[in-house]
Protein backbone atom coordinates (compact mmCIF):
# COMPACT_ATOMS: atom_id res chain seq x y z
CA UNK A 1 0.00 0.00 0.00
CA UNK A 2 0.78 3.57 -0.68
CA UNK A 3 0.38 6.48 1.29
CA UNK A 4 -2.20 8.73 0.98
CA UNK A 5 -2.25 12.03 -1.15
CA UNK A 6 -5.18 14.39 -2.34
CA UNK A 7 -6.02 14.49 -5.62
CA UNK A 8 -3.59 16.61 -7.70
CA UNK A 9 -3.82 15.78 -11.52
CA UNK A 10 -3.81 17.99 -13.85
CA UNK A 11 -3.76 15.63 -16.97
CA UNK A 12 -4.58 12.21 -17.97
CA UNK A 13 -1.19 11.02 -18.89
CA UNK A 14 -0.34 12.40 -14.61
CA UNK A 15 -3.19 10.09 -13.56
CA UNK A 16 -2.26 6.81 -15.75
CA UNK A 17 1.58 7.33 -15.25
CA UNK A 18 0.58 7.59 -11.22
CA UNK A 19 -1.75 4.57 -11.72
CA UNK A 20 1.35 2.05 -12.70
CA UNK A 21 3.23 3.67 -10.77
CA UNK A 22 1.19 1.89 -8.02
CA UNK A 23 0.40 -1.25 -10.05
CA UNK A 24 -3.26 0.03 -10.31
CA UNK A 25 -5.75 -1.57 -12.70
CA UNK A 26 -7.21 2.16 -13.66
CA UNK A 27 -8.04 2.02 -17.42
CA UNK A 28 -8.28 5.57 -19.14
CA UNK A 29 -8.98 6.20 -22.63
CA UNK A 30 -9.45 9.49 -24.55
CA UNK A 31 -12.35 8.07 -26.10
CA UNK A 32 -15.62 8.80 -24.61
CA UNK A 33 -17.90 7.59 -26.91
CA UNK A 34 -19.13 4.39 -25.11
CA UNK A 35 -20.84 6.51 -22.38
CA UNK A 36 -23.12 7.52 -25.04
CA UNK A 37 -24.42 4.66 -26.28
CA UNK A 38 -27.74 3.37 -24.99
CA UNK A 39 -27.67 0.48 -23.05
CA UNK A 40 -30.61 -2.40 -22.81
CA UNK A 41 -31.91 -3.65 -19.16
CA UNK A 42 -34.26 -6.24 -19.73
CA UNK A 43 -36.52 -5.33 -21.93
CA UNK A 44 -36.11 -1.77 -21.59
CA UNK A 45 -33.34 0.50 -22.72
CA UNK A 46 -31.60 3.68 -21.30
CA UNK A 47 -30.93 6.35 -23.50
CA UNK A 48 -27.06 6.32 -22.76
CA UNK A 49 -24.43 4.15 -20.04
CA UNK A 50 -24.21 7.00 -17.70
CA UNK A 51 -26.15 6.19 -14.45
CA UNK A 52 -27.16 8.44 -11.17
CA UNK A 53 -26.46 6.39 -8.58
CA UNK A 54 -28.55 5.97 -5.10
CA UNK A 55 -27.46 8.86 -2.83
CA UNK A 56 -30.12 9.00 -0.17
CA UNK A 57 -30.84 12.79 0.95
CA UNK A 58 -32.31 12.17 4.25
CA UNK A 59 -34.74 14.59 3.42
CA UNK A 60 -37.85 13.04 2.63
CA UNK A 61 -41.23 14.18 4.71
CA UNK A 62 -42.74 12.42 7.77
CA UNK A 63 -44.18 10.25 5.74
CA UNK A 64 -41.94 9.30 3.30
CA UNK A 65 -43.41 11.24 0.75
CA UNK A 66 -40.80 13.85 -1.36
CA UNK A 67 -40.04 16.88 0.24
CA UNK A 68 -39.31 20.26 -1.73
CA UNK A 69 -35.21 18.96 -1.19
CA UNK A 70 -36.47 15.75 -2.93
CA UNK A 71 -38.54 17.49 -5.44
CA UNK A 72 -35.24 19.73 -6.17
CA UNK A 73 -33.10 17.16 -5.63
CA UNK A 74 -34.65 14.68 -8.39
CA UNK A 75 -35.50 17.14 -10.92
CA UNK A 76 -32.22 18.26 -11.02
CA UNK A 77 -31.34 14.50 -11.74
CA UNK A 78 -33.15 14.30 -14.56
CA UNK A 79 -32.31 17.06 -16.22
CA UNK A 80 -28.75 16.53 -16.09
CA UNK A 81 -29.01 14.30 -18.45
CA UNK A 82 -28.25 10.46 -17.12
CA UNK A 83 -29.98 7.54 -18.95
CA UNK A 84 -30.48 5.68 -15.74
CA UNK A 85 -31.71 7.19 -12.39
CA UNK A 86 -30.92 5.18 -9.69
CA UNK A 87 -33.53 6.43 -6.76
CA UNK A 88 -32.14 6.50 -3.20
CA UNK A 89 -33.52 3.93 -0.66
CA UNK A 90 -36.94 3.83 0.17
CA UNK A 91 -37.88 1.55 3.65
CA UNK A 92 -40.47 -0.88 3.13
CA UNK A 93 -41.20 -1.04 6.53
CA UNK A 94 -41.49 1.67 9.30
CA UNK A 95 -39.17 0.08 11.31
CA UNK A 96 -36.53 -0.70 9.16
CA UNK A 97 -35.95 3.27 8.08
CA UNK A 98 -32.63 4.30 8.58
CA UNK A 99 -33.60 7.75 9.48
CA UNK A 100 -36.92 9.44 10.24
CA UNK A 101 -36.98 11.36 7.21
CA UNK A 102 -35.90 8.35 4.96
CA UNK A 103 -38.04 7.62 1.79
CA UNK A 104 -41.24 5.63 1.97
CA UNK A 105 -43.64 4.85 -0.72
CA UNK A 106 -46.69 3.99 0.47
CA UNK A 107 -51.04 4.19 -0.65
CA UNK A 108 -51.42 7.19 0.93
CA UNK A 109 -48.21 9.21 -0.97
CA UNK A 110 -48.20 7.38 -4.45
CA UNK A 111 -49.77 10.43 -5.60
CA UNK A 112 -46.91 12.49 -4.75
CA UNK A 113 -44.27 10.06 -6.34
CA UNK A 114 -46.22 9.64 -9.31
CA UNK A 115 -46.63 13.55 -9.74
CA UNK A 116 -42.68 14.11 -9.37
CA UNK A 117 -41.75 11.12 -11.79
CA UNK A 118 -43.77 12.79 -14.50
CA UNK A 119 -42.91 16.16 -13.34
CA UNK A 120 -39.04 15.28 -13.49
CA UNK A 121 -39.47 13.45 -16.57
CA UNK A 122 -41.14 16.25 -18.26
CA UNK A 123 -37.96 18.29 -17.16
CA UNK A 124 -35.33 15.42 -18.62
CA UNK A 125 -37.34 15.96 -22.28
CA UNK A 126 -37.22 19.50 -21.75
CA UNK A 127 -33.17 20.02 -21.18
CA UNK A 128 -32.12 16.96 -23.22
CA UNK A 129 -34.93 16.43 -26.14
CA UNK A 130 -38.15 14.65 -26.66
CA UNK A 131 -36.75 11.36 -27.00
CA UNK A 132 -34.50 11.31 -23.99
CA UNK A 133 -36.35 9.05 -21.14
CA UNK A 134 -33.68 8.26 -18.67
CA UNK A 135 -35.05 4.66 -17.07
CA UNK A 136 -35.68 4.80 -13.41
CA UNK A 137 -35.05 2.18 -10.26
CA UNK A 138 -36.50 2.18 -6.96
CA UNK A 139 -33.87 1.03 -4.57
CA UNK A 140 -35.77 -0.60 -1.61
CA UNK A 141 -34.68 -1.55 2.09
CA UNK A 142 -34.64 -2.49 5.38
CA UNK A 143 -31.92 -0.72 7.69
CA UNK A 144 -31.25 -3.58 9.71
CA UNK A 145 -28.98 -3.09 12.83
CA UNK A 146 -28.43 0.27 11.50
CA UNK A 147 -32.53 1.22 11.62
CA UNK A 148 -33.35 4.64 13.36
CA UNK A 149 -37.04 5.49 12.24
CA UNK A 150 -37.12 7.37 15.66
CA UNK A 151 -35.25 10.77 15.98
CA UNK A 152 -31.18 10.22 17.41
CA UNK A 153 -32.39 6.69 18.71
CA UNK A 154 -30.78 3.68 17.00
CA UNK A 155 -32.93 0.76 17.20
CA UNK A 156 -31.87 -2.01 15.31
CA UNK A 157 -32.99 -5.05 14.61
CA UNK A 158 -29.76 -7.64 14.50
CA UNK A 159 -29.57 -10.53 12.19
CA UNK A 160 -26.41 -11.93 14.63
CA UNK A 161 -24.37 -10.39 16.67
CA UNK A 162 -21.17 -9.11 15.47
CA UNK A 163 -18.06 -8.55 18.36
CA UNK A 164 -16.97 -5.55 15.82
CA UNK A 165 -20.02 -3.57 15.19
CA UNK A 166 -22.37 -3.98 18.28
CA UNK A 167 -20.33 -1.76 20.45
CA UNK A 168 -20.64 0.80 17.64
CA UNK A 169 -24.36 1.20 17.55
CA UNK A 170 -24.47 0.40 21.31
CA UNK A 171 -25.40 -3.19 21.27
CA UNK A 172 -26.06 -5.32 24.42
CA UNK A 173 -24.50 -8.82 23.79
CA UNK A 174 -27.64 -10.44 25.03
CA UNK A 175 -30.51 -8.44 22.77
CA UNK A 176 -32.89 -10.71 21.44
CA UNK A 177 -32.03 -11.36 17.41
CA UNK A 178 -34.33 -10.68 14.75
CA UNK A 179 -36.92 -13.53 14.24
CA UNK A 180 -37.10 -16.13 11.12
CA UNK A 181 -41.21 -14.88 11.24
CA UNK A 182 -40.23 -11.49 11.51
CA UNK A 183 -37.98 -12.07 8.00
CA UNK A 184 -40.66 -14.11 6.25
CA UNK A 185 -43.08 -10.80 6.74
CA UNK A 186 -40.89 -8.41 4.91
CA UNK A 187 -41.11 -10.96 1.93
CA UNK A 188 -44.32 -9.40 1.54
CA UNK A 189 -43.66 -6.02 2.38
CA UNK A 190 -40.72 -5.85 -0.69
CA UNK A 191 -43.56 -7.04 -2.63
CA UNK A 192 -46.44 -4.41 -1.81
CA UNK A 193 -43.66 -1.86 -2.29
CA UNK A 194 -42.66 -3.04 -5.83
CA UNK A 195 -46.05 -3.68 -7.03
CA UNK A 196 -46.74 0.15 -5.70
CA UNK A 197 -43.48 1.36 -7.34
CA UNK A 198 -44.85 -0.52 -10.99
CA UNK A 199 -48.43 1.00 -10.60
CA UNK A 200 -47.01 4.35 -10.05
CA UNK A 201 -44.36 4.54 -13.14
CA UNK A 202 -41.00 2.94 -12.01
CA UNK A 203 -39.27 1.08 -14.43
CA UNK A 204 -37.69 -1.11 -11.63
CA UNK A 205 -36.96 -2.09 -8.37
CA UNK A 206 -33.91 -2.84 -6.57
CA UNK A 207 -33.41 -5.10 -3.67
CA UNK A 208 -30.53 -3.18 -1.93
CA UNK A 209 -27.91 -5.78 -0.35
CA UNK A 210 -25.34 -3.81 0.31
CA UNK A 211 -23.30 -2.04 2.92
CA UNK A 212 -24.27 -4.00 5.76
CA UNK A 213 -28.15 -3.47 5.69
CA UNK A 214 -30.16 -6.38 6.32
CA UNK A 215 -30.40 -8.29 3.76
CA UNK A 216 -26.55 -7.78 3.07
CA UNK A 217 -25.91 -8.59 6.82
CA UNK A 218 -27.50 -11.93 6.70
CA UNK A 219 -25.01 -12.86 3.50
CA UNK A 220 -22.26 -13.43 6.76
CA UNK A 221 -24.53 -15.02 8.94
CA UNK A 222 -22.80 -18.31 9.49
CA UNK A 223 -23.36 -18.66 12.83
CA UNK A 224 -27.47 -17.54 12.63
CA UNK A 225 -29.63 -20.83 13.21
CA UNK A 226 -32.51 -21.45 11.59
CA UNK A 227 -33.40 -21.32 7.22
CA UNK A 228 -31.68 -17.71 7.60
CA UNK A 229 -28.14 -18.65 9.11
CA UNK A 230 -25.16 -21.07 8.14
CA UNK A 231 -25.23 -22.30 4.57
CA UNK A 232 -24.90 -19.84 1.66
CA UNK A 233 -28.76 -21.12 0.84
CA UNK A 234 -29.62 -19.76 3.49
CA UNK A 235 -28.02 -16.86 4.14
CA UNK A 236 -28.97 -15.63 0.68
CA UNK A 237 -32.78 -17.00 1.29
CA UNK A 238 -34.18 -13.44 2.04
CA UNK A 239 -32.99 -12.20 -1.24
CA UNK A 240 -33.78 -15.05 -3.63
CA UNK A 241 -37.42 -15.04 -1.79
CA UNK A 242 -37.69 -11.55 -2.45
CA UNK A 243 -37.10 -11.74 -5.95
CA UNK A 244 -39.37 -13.98 -6.08
CA UNK A 245 -42.07 -12.37 -4.83
CA UNK A 246 -41.80 -9.04 -6.23
CA UNK A 247 -41.77 -10.80 -10.02
CA UNK A 248 -44.85 -12.39 -9.23
CA UNK A 249 -46.52 -8.77 -8.23
CA UNK A 250 -45.28 -6.76 -11.26
CA UNK A 251 -46.02 -6.37 -14.87
CA UNK A 252 -43.92 -8.30 -17.58
CA UNK A 253 -40.82 -6.36 -18.24
CA UNK A 254 -40.47 -4.46 -14.47
CA UNK A 255 -36.53 -4.31 -13.90
CA UNK A 256 -35.52 -6.20 -10.63
CA UNK A 257 -32.16 -5.14 -10.06
CA UNK A 258 -29.84 -5.83 -6.96
CA UNK A 259 -27.03 -3.39 -5.55
CA UNK A 260 -25.10 -5.53 -3.83
CA UNK A 261 -22.13 -6.67 -1.35
CA UNK A 262 -19.06 -8.72 -2.73
CA UNK A 263 -16.86 -7.69 -0.33
CA UNK A 264 -17.41 -6.30 3.09
CA UNK A 265 -14.16 -5.41 4.54
CA UNK A 266 -14.79 -7.19 7.51
CA UNK A 267 -13.38 -9.36 9.75
CA UNK A 268 -14.61 -13.22 9.30
CA UNK A 269 -17.05 -15.16 9.91
CA UNK A 270 -18.94 -12.01 9.93
CA UNK A 271 -17.96 -10.94 7.10
CA UNK A 272 -19.27 -11.82 3.51
CA UNK A 273 -16.75 -11.97 0.40
CA UNK A 274 -13.45 -12.05 2.80
CA UNK A 275 -10.68 -14.03 3.13
CA UNK A 276 -10.96 -16.13 6.36
CA UNK A 277 -7.37 -15.22 7.44
CA UNK A 278 -7.63 -11.51 6.51
CA UNK A 279 -10.26 -9.13 5.79
CA UNK A 280 -8.08 -6.42 3.77
CA UNK A 281 -8.25 -9.48 0.96
CA UNK A 282 -11.04 -10.20 -0.71
CA UNK A 283 -12.26 -14.15 -1.78
CA UNK A 284 -14.39 -14.01 -4.55
CA UNK A 285 -15.71 -17.30 -4.11
CA UNK A 286 -18.87 -17.13 -2.39
CA UNK A 287 -20.07 -13.80 -4.27
CA UNK A 288 -19.63 -15.08 -7.76
CA UNK A 289 -22.10 -18.16 -6.56
CA UNK A 290 -24.52 -15.36 -5.86
CA UNK A 291 -24.01 -13.43 -8.78
CA UNK A 292 -24.78 -16.80 -10.99
CA UNK A 293 -27.78 -17.25 -8.77
CA UNK A 294 -29.11 -13.68 -9.47
CA UNK A 295 -28.79 -14.21 -13.21
CA UNK A 296 -30.37 -17.59 -12.88
CA UNK A 297 -33.06 -16.11 -10.63
CA UNK A 298 -33.75 -13.63 -13.33
CA UNK A 299 -32.13 -10.25 -12.61
CA UNK A 300 -31.87 -7.46 -14.98
CA UNK A 301 -29.77 -5.34 -13.88
CA UNK A 302 -26.72 -5.49 -10.68
CA UNK A 303 -24.20 -3.34 -8.92
CA UNK A 304 -21.41 -4.73 -7.19
CA UNK A 305 -20.79 -3.09 -4.03
CA UNK A 306 -18.09 -3.25 -1.36
CA UNK A 307 -17.48 -2.18 2.40
CA UNK A 308 -19.50 -0.60 4.95
CA UNK A 309 -19.94 3.24 5.43
CA UNK A 310 -20.34 2.75 8.97
CA UNK A 311 -17.08 0.91 10.09
CA UNK A 312 -13.43 1.85 10.24
CA UNK A 313 -12.55 1.56 6.33
CA UNK A 314 -14.77 4.05 4.61
CA UNK A 315 -12.65 4.41 1.90
CA UNK A 316 -13.75 0.90 0.21
CA UNK A 317 -17.10 2.26 -0.43
CA UNK A 318 -15.81 5.56 -1.52
CA UNK A 319 -12.10 7.17 -2.09
CA UNK A 320 -12.08 10.37 -0.72
CA UNK A 321 -9.40 13.24 0.26
CA UNK A 322 -10.79 14.85 3.21
CA UNK A 323 -12.21 12.29 6.57
CA UNK A 324 -15.14 12.81 8.72
CA UNK A 325 -15.17 13.76 11.89
CA UNK A 326 -14.90 10.66 13.43
CA UNK A 327 -12.83 8.86 10.22
CA UNK A 328 -8.82 9.00 9.54
CA UNK A 329 -7.01 9.10 6.71
CA UNK A 330 -6.53 5.33 5.30
CA UNK A 331 -3.43 3.61 4.37
CA UNK A 332 -3.60 3.56 0.69
CA UNK A 333 -3.92 5.62 -1.86
CA UNK A 334 -6.94 6.63 -3.03
CA UNK A 335 -5.96 4.99 -6.32
CA UNK A 336 -5.80 1.75 -5.06
CA UNK A 337 -9.19 2.21 -3.30
CA UNK A 338 -10.50 3.35 -6.87
CA UNK A 339 -8.92 0.14 -8.70
CA UNK A 340 -10.42 -1.83 -5.78
CA UNK A 341 -13.82 -0.67 -6.81
CA UNK A 342 -13.33 -1.15 -10.09
CA UNK A 343 -11.83 -4.85 -9.73
CA UNK A 344 -15.25 -5.70 -7.92
CA UNK A 345 -17.28 -4.50 -11.18
CA UNK A 346 -14.96 -6.21 -13.44
CA UNK A 347 -14.96 -9.57 -11.91
CA UNK A 348 -19.24 -9.67 -10.98
CA UNK A 349 -19.72 -8.33 -14.93
CA UNK A 350 -17.72 -11.62 -15.84
CA UNK A 351 -19.20 -14.04 -13.44
CA UNK A 352 -23.06 -11.94 -14.68
CA UNK A 353 -21.94 -12.56 -18.36
CA UNK A 354 -24.98 -10.73 -20.52
CA UNK A 355 -26.75 -9.37 -17.99
CA UNK A 356 -25.30 -5.89 -17.25
CA UNK A 357 -23.65 -4.53 -14.50
CA UNK A 358 -23.46 -0.61 -13.15
CA UNK A 359 -19.71 -0.20 -11.96
CA UNK A 360 -19.16 2.96 -9.61
CA UNK A 361 -16.14 4.16 -7.60
CA UNK A 362 -14.77 7.10 -9.42
CA UNK A 363 -15.60 10.26 -8.06
CA UNK A 364 -12.42 10.80 -6.74
CA UNK A 365 -10.63 10.93 -10.65
CA UNK A 366 -12.77 14.36 -10.77
CA UNK A 367 -12.62 15.72 -14.54
CA UNK A 368 -11.54 12.44 -15.57
CA UNK A 369 -14.40 10.09 -14.50
CA UNK A 370 -15.51 9.99 -17.94
CA UNK A 371 -12.32 8.48 -19.07
CA UNK A 372 -11.75 5.97 -16.59
CA UNK A 373 -15.85 5.17 -17.09
CA UNK A 374 -15.55 4.51 -20.90
CA UNK A 375 -12.48 2.74 -20.86
CA UNK A 376 -14.14 0.41 -18.03
CA UNK A 377 -16.99 -0.51 -20.43
CA UNK A 378 -14.74 -0.75 -23.33
CA UNK A 379 -13.48 -3.51 -22.30
CA UNK A 380 -16.58 -4.64 -21.04
CA UNK A 381 -15.11 -4.55 -17.40
CA UNK A 382 -19.37 -3.19 -16.99
CA UNK A 383 -22.29 -1.94 -19.36
CA UNK A 384 -22.93 1.18 -17.32
CA UNK A 385 -20.73 4.09 -15.38
CA UNK A 386 -22.55 5.29 -12.11
CA UNK A 387 -22.18 8.50 -10.55
CA UNK A 388 -22.50 8.43 -6.58
CA UNK A 389 -21.22 11.77 -4.90
CA UNK A 390 -20.41 13.25 -8.15
CA UNK A 391 -24.48 13.36 -9.00
CA UNK A 392 -24.70 15.30 -5.49
CA UNK A 393 -21.94 18.00 -6.26
CA UNK A 394 -22.42 18.30 -10.08
CA UNK A 395 -26.30 16.86 -11.79
CA UNK A 396 -25.47 17.73 -15.11
CA UNK A 397 -22.28 16.20 -15.43
CA UNK A 398 -23.85 13.67 -17.74
CA UNK A 399 -25.35 16.74 -19.94
CA UNK A 400 -21.84 17.97 -19.90
CA UNK A 401 -20.24 15.05 -21.00
CA UNK A 402 -22.53 14.57 -24.07
CA UNK A 403 -22.61 18.53 -24.89
CA UNK A 404 -18.77 19.84 -24.00
CA UNK A 405 -17.11 15.90 -24.43
CA UNK A 406 -15.56 16.68 -21.20
CA UNK A 407 -16.41 17.47 -17.15
CA UNK A 408 -15.78 21.29 -15.60
CA UNK A 409 -13.08 20.86 -13.13
CA UNK A 410 -14.42 23.46 -10.97
CA UNK A 411 -18.08 21.34 -10.74
CA UNK A 412 -16.70 17.99 -9.74
CA UNK A 413 -16.72 16.53 -6.17
CA UNK A 414 -13.72 17.30 -4.35
CA UNK A 415 -14.65 14.55 -2.00
CA UNK A 416 -14.32 16.62 0.97
CA UNK A 417 -16.66 13.86 3.23
CA UNK A 418 -19.03 16.64 4.34
CA UNK A 419 -21.89 15.22 2.06
CA UNK A 420 -21.19 12.08 3.99
CA UNK A 421 -20.48 13.85 7.19
CA UNK A 422 -24.29 15.61 7.39
CA UNK A 423 -25.70 11.79 7.43
CA UNK A 424 -23.44 10.89 10.26
CA UNK A 425 -24.65 14.28 11.78
CA UNK A 426 -28.59 12.64 10.88
CA UNK A 427 -29.07 15.78 8.90
CA UNK A 428 -30.30 16.39 5.24
CA UNK A 429 -27.42 16.26 2.71
CA UNK A 430 -26.18 17.47 -0.05
CA UNK A 431 -23.17 18.77 -1.64
CA UNK A 432 -21.70 21.67 1.00
CA UNK A 433 -19.47 22.94 -1.50
CA UNK A 434 -21.21 22.91 -5.07
CA UNK A 435 -24.65 23.24 -3.73
CA UNK A 436 -23.23 25.66 -0.77
CA UNK A 437 -26.62 27.51 -0.84
CA UNK A 438 -28.89 24.90 0.40
CA UNK A 439 -26.63 23.10 2.41
CA UNK A 440 -23.65 24.92 3.62
CA UNK A 441 -25.91 25.99 6.42
CA UNK A 442 -27.47 22.43 6.92
CA UNK A 443 -23.91 21.94 7.10
CA UNK A 444 -22.81 23.98 10.14
CA UNK A 445 -26.16 23.44 11.74
CA UNK A 446 -25.92 19.76 11.87
CA UNK A 447 -22.64 19.43 13.06
CA UNK A 448 -23.61 22.26 15.72
CA UNK A 449 -26.44 19.50 16.75
CA UNK A 450 -24.10 16.78 16.63
CA UNK A 451 -21.54 17.86 18.61
CA UNK A 452 -24.12 19.73 21.27
CA UNK A 453 -25.51 15.56 21.46
CA UNK A 454 -21.95 14.33 22.09
CA UNK A 455 -21.15 16.82 24.71
CA UNK A 456 -24.57 16.02 26.95
CA UNK A 457 -23.86 12.28 25.90
CA UNK A 458 -20.17 12.60 27.69
CA UNK A 459 -21.77 14.55 30.56
CA UNK A 460 -24.05 11.73 30.89
CA UNK A 461 -21.22 9.18 31.65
Amino acid sequence: MAPHERFSFKNIGALSQKAAALGADIPLSEDISPLLNPVRIGGLTAPNAMAVLPMEGCDSNPDGSPSELVVRRYTRLYGGGAGLIWWEACAVTEDGKANDLQMRLTQENAGAFAGLIKNAQEEAARRNGADHKPLQILQLTHSGRYARPYGHQMCPILPQHDPYLDKRVHVDPDAPLVSDAYLDDLVADYARSAALACQIGFDGVDIKACHRYLVNELFACRSREGKYGGSLENRTRLLFDIIKAVRREVKQGFIIASRFNVYDAHPYPYGFGVDARDAGKMDFTEPALLTRRLVAAGADLLSASAGNPYYIYPQVSRPFDHPGTDMSLPDEHPLESVARLLSVTRRTQAEAGSIPVLGYGCSWLRQFWPNAAAAAIKRGDCALAGLGRMAFAYPDAPRDIKKHGALDPLACCMTCSRCTQIMRDHGRTGCVLRDAEVYAPLYARYRQEAQMRENANKGGE
